[in-house]
């Protein structure tokens, strides 16, 4: 893909950035993408990847992630002075793996690792990162952005209609546009962190020295960066962590001393001192400027929800915006990005707060097991353009925009569910699918489950209307559904061969009902039939 004046500005070339720039691309969408530093960021910095995120990847065609990613290993502690274990445990909530959860174990990748995979893929479509070229500064009106542009010494000035800042909490793009960054600095937890290269340790545990309240070092194992490599997080109250950070050779120090047995140091590929700072934007956008990732939100890293939630803003605004420029939908589409990321936000803020806290009053990470880390019930039921026909509104009802994952629940806003072994008929030779196999950021998919392909005629006739370019059609028919002509104007017909889809959509097998999946893999509707399929793309679509 190639264009000389791309529509879309991102600034700033990190996870949230790259999921921007690649759903806008898949869309069709061309994208300029500048990074003021010279080189890729490097270091593991945070590299949990939880199932939903693991989702949303392959929603992207990037199973790199998943593939090369590696379980979190069980963390042992030990007795203070020694090498004796004291006790070993898991930090990651357990989960029976399902049909409709694929991705069910959450995997490591370092931020260096997922940025050079988001990089290579993005590659595929003629775009690469622009490196030291830095946003100055920028003017908008309703046709556009105007933003100055300083690459080695010379400044451009680059017209282009959207931008989005994806430069992090100390970015231009969120400070110049005004957005407020309410919260606090929490002068209580101060870590110094980085990657490093040392012997003497075995690498098949995550190892907790000290105490997480007072003096600690965690060593997690990662051949990234090579078979001896490791992330360390030290925290010391009683030392100044900025000298650590400072001087090498403290630093090498202060590792051997938590570490009662003897090791041999190789490199220190990385270093750098955090401290906790929970903040967030008041707003996700202002005119034709968006943020996503660290420009609109900071957190402390218990949880590890930090950069999933970045991608996640990214994937949300991208086909919205990418369907405003295309001209298929109203502006007024792009005000759902705030309106569906600001409750999920706010209470990831709060959950990571507390566990935060538990963390540095008893020094016990395992409160970090809850199931809601998983990010499978995170919601937008309350979003005013999703559709539920089938619920019942209740005033007042309070939002629960992380909610709590139950297969046995299904609303308008939720995760949609995966299904295997759909058995595809009537196009020739029969083929075996995943309904995860169907969904794409560049297109809305609708599941019309139906007794019979008669029953289906009215709402696939609704669908006519559609662009076909951003809405697609699969006819989910039940085991005991009659024989299968080989003609239907559905993109796909499909046999619930063993009731996997059914069960996962709660759909009895003499019932028809739609469920309208949204391109970020989000039920954005549940309706009876025509009228309601209607009725939702009158919401997203121009001119229907």
């Amino acid at each position: 893909m190639n264009s000389t004046h791309p529509p879309v500005l991102i600034v700033g070339a990190g996870p949230a950035g790259l999921v921007a720039a690649l759903t806008l691309v898949q869309n069709g969408i061309p994208v300029r993408i500048i990074d003021k530093d010279p080189k890729p960021h490097i270091g593991q910095r945070g590299p949990t990847i939880w199932p939903r995120s693991l989702e949303l990847f392959n929603f992207l065609n990037v199973p790199d992630v998943n593939i090369l990613g590696k379980p979190i290993p069980d963390i042992r502690s030990y007795k203070s002075g020694t090498l004796e274990p004291l006790k070993d445990y898991s930090i990651v909530p357990h989960m029976e793996p399902t049909s409709t959860v694929p991705f069910h174990i959450p995997k490591t990748i370092g931020q260096q690792l997922l940025d050079v995979v988001l990089r290579r893929h993005l590659e595929k479509f003629s775009c690469s990162v622009e490196m030291s070229t830095e946003l100055r500064s920028f003017e908008q009106s309703d046709q556009g952005v105007t933003a100055v542009l300083a690459k080695n010494g010379i400044l451009e000035t680059f017209n282009t209609k959207w931008m989005i800042g994806a430069d992090g909490a100390k970015g231009v793009v969120r400070k110049q546009l005004g957005l407020t960054f309410f919260g606090e600095t929490r002068d209580d937890f101060c870590v110094v962190t980085g990657d490093i290269r040392f012997k003497g340790v075995v690498s098949k545990h995550l190892h907790q020295f000290g105490s997480l309240g007072g003096q600690s070092l965690s060593l997690r194992p990662t051949d990234e960066i090579g078979e001896d490599g490791w992330q360390f997080f030290i925290s010391d109250r009683e030392v100044e962590l900025a000298k650590i950070v400072q001087s090498e050779e403290l630093l090498f120090e202060t590792i051997a001393s938590f570490i009662p047995t003897e090791i041999t140091f190789n490199k220190l590929v990385w270093v750098s001192e955090y401290r906790a700072n929970i903040r967030m934007v008041n707003k996700f956008s202002d005119g034709q400027v968006f943020v996503v990732g660290d420009a609109a939100h900071v957190h402390s890293p218990a949880g590890g929800q930090g950069l999933n939630a970045s991608v996640q803003d990214a994937f949300n605004l991208g086909w919205k915006l990418a369907l405003v420029e295309k001209g298929l939908a109203d502006k007024s589409l792009l005000e759902t990005y705030s309106a569906e990321r600001l409750p999920v936000i706010s209470e990831m803020l709060e959950m990571t707060t507390s566990i935060l806290n538990k963390a540095v009053t008893t020094g016990d990470l395992t409160h970090h097991q809850s199931p809601i880390l998983f990010m499978l019930g995170i919601n937008c039921r309350f979003s005013s353009i999703v559709l539920d026909e089938f619920a019942t509104p209740v005033e007042g009802k309070p939002i629960n925009a992380y909610g709590v994952f139950d297969e046995g629940h299904l609303a308008a806003g939720d995760r949609a569910p995966d299904a295997p072994n759909m058995l595809q008929v009537g196009h020739g030779e029969s083929e075996v699918k995943t309904l995860f196999g169907l969904y794409r950021p560049w297109y809305h998919t609708v599941l019309v489950f139906a007794p019979s392909l008669a029953d289906t005629s009215p709402i696939l006739g609704a669908l006519g209307a559609c662009n076909k370019s951003v809405v697609r059609s699969a006819v989910i028919l039940p085991s005991s559904a009659p024989a299968i002509p080989v003609a239907s104007p559905a993109d796909l017909v499909l046999v619930d061969q063993e009731g996997y889809a059914y069960s996962a959509y709660l759909v009895k097998a003499n019932q028809t009902k739609v469920f309208v999946i949204r391109p970020d893999g989000v039920i954005g509707a549940i309706v009876h039939g025509e009228e309601g399929v209607k009725k939702y793309f009158s919401n997203i679509f121009l001119d229907l």
